[in-house]
């Protein structure tokens, strides 16, 4: 009887761990891309107002704006997912120039993901607009993989996967828009922890044995720097609620016509005050 009870005593502690389970990830990110800039034409050119100098000044301008840290509070099958406060950079506009990053609700995002139910909640905003995005999460079909490395203190497993994804770019060359639509294949590497073990990551990525504590999608980095398990302080894992109920399709055709709006309002600006206008492209 004596030994019933004590099994019965140590099952009921492992459940009650597993429920009370938590623990808190510091991400951080950053991006590869190419900078193309349009010389200019006419007096622009000429003068070589847009030179290597002041494309490197905006490279490095973009490089720093990529650069973010996030915060992931999970337990065993909830996590949010936000961007940490930071004090807001100067203007984004250099010799004329102005930067502007489209498809970024910024600070305020907060993604909420539901392992159990595969499902997940992103409020974001657009020009002050809040949205809701409701949708399942993706079944990413991981390729799993026997080679390890570790990060940290944590031994960590390779997983990969590859997807054909179309994309739309706009540029405004001379005051015209320009649209450009491809389809891109993008390999995604995951390297995930089963010392954690939570089927949850930065981000929507999910569906692997343990955390995922780095990712390479594209020319997209996010890597895990500190983590935290069952803090002293508990954390309230909450869904947000507010804001309009979209799906992820809908969020996306929405996203595309603020894009062509953007680049409307802009026309008029993108040329420099003695008439000489610029283009930027940028890839990645």
């Amino acid at each position: 009887m004596k030994k019933i009870i004590l099994i019965g005593l140590i099952l009921s502690g492992v459940l009650m761990n597993a429920q009370s389970f938590q623990g808190k990830a510091t991400y951080k990110t950053h991006r590869k891309f190419d900078l193309n800039l349009d010389k200019g034409k006419g007096k622009a050119k000429a003068k070589g107002m847009i030179d290597d100098a002041l494309q490197n000044q905006l490279k490095a301008q973009l490089m720093k704006q990529f650069q973010k840290t996030y915060t992931l509070n999970f337990n065993k099958s909830e996590s949010t997912y936000k961007q940490n406060e930071e004090l807001s950079s100067p203007g984004g506009q250099m010799n004329g120039v102005r930067i502007q990053i489209m498809g970024n609700g910024g600070g305020s995002d907060i993604l909420y993901k539901n392992i159990n139910e595969k499902r997940f909640s992103n409020k974001t905003e657009i020009s002050g607009k809040r949205f809701l995005i409701k949708d399942k999460l993706t079944d990413y079909g991981w390729e799993m993989s026997g080679e390890t490395k570790n990060i940290g203190n944590y031994t960590c497993y390779k997983a990969t996967r590859k997807r054909e994804e179309p994309r739309t770019s706009f540029s405004m060359t001379d005051g015209e828009r320009e649209e450009k639509k491809e389809t891109v294949t993008i390999e995604t590497i995951a390297w995930y922890t089963p010392q954690i073990p939570v089927s949850n990551g930065p981000g929507r990525f999910w569906g692997l044995p343990g955390l995922i504590l780095e990712i390479q999608d594209g020319k997209q980095t996010i890597v895990c720097t500190e983590i935290v398990l069952n803090p002293s302080e508990k954390m309230a894992i909450k869904e947000p609620k507010k804001g309009k109920k979209v799906t992820q399709e809908k969020f996306d055709k929405i996203m595309i016509e603020h894009s062509k709006d953007s680049m409307e309002r802009f026309k008029n600006k993108r040329k420099s005050k003695d008439g000489n206008s610029y283009s930027i492209e940028i890839q990645g």
